[in-house]
């Protein structure tokens, strides 16, 4: 398999993780020093920020998963150059305190290294995520 289909593999048993509620399979694809980044301004959404490691990462991700279930994912688009991976989504997410459902627009710009996520940078709809939340 060539560099360009690892990387995707990497990122996609990424996403059947986080879309599965698997926190443990998703830390597992990050490097131990990873960061995960999501973009926004936090004074209008607290989720938004960025956190390194693996512990950070556990419980940024227990609680995402928890409160955010991912339950339909349609990759739009990929992009492979380099160490690096854009990937486009539309994705069914389930807000669990309230049950409410949507359709958004995701958009993960990876960097891998050595076989493991070093950065995913993430931005989405905080819009719609801080409606969901205020519901």
């Amino acid at each position: 398999m060539g560099q360009r289909e690892d990387m995707l593999a990497l990122v996609m048993s990424a996403y059947a993780a986080r879309d599965g509620g698997d926190t443990e399979g998703l830390v597992t694809a990050f490097h131990p020093d990873g960061l995960f980044s999501l973009k926004g301004d936090k004074n209008a959404l607290e989720l938004t920020g960025s956190v390194h490691g693996h512990p950070n990462l556990r419980g940024v991700f227990s609680q995402l998963i928890e409160d955010f279930r991912f339950e339909r994912r349609e990759i739009v688009a990929e992009l492979v150059d380099g160490d690096r991976v854009a990937i486009h989504s539309r994705v069914d997410v389930r807000y669990g305190p309230t049950g409410q459902t949507t359709r958004t627009e995701i958009l993960d710009l990876f960097k891998i290294q050595d076989g493991k996520i070093v950065e995913l940078i993430e931005f989405a709809d905080t819009a719609q995520v801080k409606a969901m939340v205020s519901a």
